[in-house]
C-alpha cells in the first residue's frame, strides 16, 4: 500500500493541514481508484442493510465534503459530522495533536463546521448511494438547558437526507455537553428526539433510526442508567465510544498534556470495557455501534466479541491507512 510510504511526509505536516491535505488528494484521486474488492458481510442493524460491518466515524469529514472519495474506501457506511444548526469556527488553533508513540490524537476542535445547510447541500451533491449516518450537535454559544432545540433544528433538516442520525451528548470540546449525559438531562433530550422522530417518520413517511453516542469515562452507574433510558425511550441504537479526557499512558508523552479528547490506542480498553456492560445491561433491546482504539483487525474484532453489531474507525485511518478497512472486514 501506497499509505505507509506517504505517512512520513503527512506526519511532517500539522495536524490539521495534514487532515485537510489528505482528504483533498483523495477527492482528486477516488475517480482514478479501483475500489477495493472486499468481503461481503453484510449486516442487519437498526433496520439498515450494511454491505459490511466496518464504518467510517463521525469527524473526519464534518461537513460532508468528501463523501464519495471516503466511500471508495470500502466503507460499510459513512458517518458525516458533527454539524451544527449554524456554522461555528471551533476553538483556537492548534487544536489537534499526535502522539505516535502511543498511537493516539488529542483534539479539542469544537464542533467546527459550516452549518446543517451546508452539510446538505453536499449529501445532495453526492453520487454515494450506501449508508450514510448524519451526527448533529449542539451550537458552543447555545445554553445547555436550551440544547434539545439545537438537536431537534438539525434533526429536522437532516432527516431525509440520512440513513441513521447520530446525536452527539458526549464530546469533551464543548462546554457542559457531557452534562446531556445526565440521568434527567438525558432522560427529556431523548423523549423530545423520540417525539420529534415519529412526527416526521409519519410526516415523511420514511422512518430514520436514532443512534446516541456516549462518552468512554462514564462510571457502571451511569452507564446502566443510560442503557436504562435509551431502552425505555425506545432509541434505536448507541454509539460506544467518543474520546477519552484520561491521559492514563500518555501524560509523560509529548503533548499528553493538551486539553481535548484522547482517541486512538489509548481509549482501546476503556471503549470496549463500556460496550461490555452496555451489552449486558441492554440485553439486544438496541444494537451498539463500537468505536474507540481500532487499529487491526483484532482490535475490531474484540468490539465485536464484546457486544458491538457493528465497528467504526478513524484515528486508526490516521496511523494505518486505507488497509485497515480491509483488515478489519476480514477480522470480523
Amino acid at each position: 500500500m501506497i499509505y505507509p510510504l506517504l505517512r512520513p511526509l503527512l506526519f511532517s505536516l500539522d495536524p490539521e493541514t495534514a487532515h485537510y491535505a489528505t482528504l483533498d488528494a483523495l477527492k482528486a484521486a477516488h475517480t482514478l481508484l479501483r475500489k477495493p474488492r472486499l468481503a461481503d458481510k453484510p449486516r442487519a442493524v437498526m433496520g439498515l442493510e450494511f454491505p459490511n460491518p466496518v464504518g467510517l466515524a463521525a469527524g473526519l469529514d464534518k461537513n460532508g465534503a468528501y463523501i464519495d472519495a471516503l466511500a471508495a474506501l470500502g466503507f460499510g457506511f459513512i458517518e458525516i459530522g458533527t454539524v451544527t444548526p449554524r456554522p461555528q469556527s471551533g476553538n483556537p488553533k492548534p487544536r489537534l495533536f499526535r502522539l505516535p508513540q502511543a498511537r493516539g490524537i488529542i483534539n479539542r476542535m469544537g464542533f467546527n463546521n459550516l452549518g446543517v445547510d451546508a452539510l446538505i447541500e453536499n449529501v445532495k451533491r453526492a453520487k454515494y448511494t450506501g449508508i450514510l449516518g448524519i451526527n448533529i450537535g449542539k451550537n458552543a454559544d447555545t445554553p445547555i438547558e436550551h440544547a434539545a432545540n439545537d438537536y431537534l433544528t438539525c434533526l429536522r433538516k437532516v432527516y431525509l437526507h440520512a440513513s441513521y442520525v447520530a446525536v452527539n451528548i458526549s464530546s469533551p470540546n464543548t462546554k457542559n455537553l457531557r452534562q446531556l449525559q445526565g440521568a434527567d438531562e438525558l432522560d427529556s433530550l431523548l423523549a423530545q428526539l423520540k417525539a420529534e422522530q415519529e412526527t416526521l417518520a409519519g410526516l415523511h413517511e420514511k422512518y430514520v433510526p436514532l443512534a446516541v453516542k456516549i462518552a468512554p469515562d462514564l462510571n457502571s452507574e451511569r452507564i446502566k442508567q443510560i442503557a436504562g433510558l435509551l431502552t425505555r425511550h425506545r432509541i434505536d441504537g448507541v454509539i460506544a465510544t467518543n474520546t477519552t479526557l484520561s491521559r492514563d499512558g500518555v501524560e509523560n508523552l509529548k503533548h499528553g498534556h493538551e486539553t481535548g479528547g484522547l482517541s486512538g490506542a489509548p481509549v482501546r480498553e476503556k471503549s470496549t470495557a463500556v460496550i461490555h456492560q452496555l451489552a449486558a445491561e441492554l440485553q439486544g433491546a438496541l444494537p451498539i455501534i463500537g468505536v474507540g482504539g481500532i487499529l487491526s483487525g483484532a482490535d475490531a474484532a474484540e468490539k465485536i466479541r464484546a457486544g458491538a453489531a457493528l465497528v467504526q474507525i478513524y484515528t486508526g485511518m490516521i496511523y494505518r491507512g486505507p488497509e485497515l478497512v480491509r483488515e478489519a472486514i476480514e477480522a470480523i
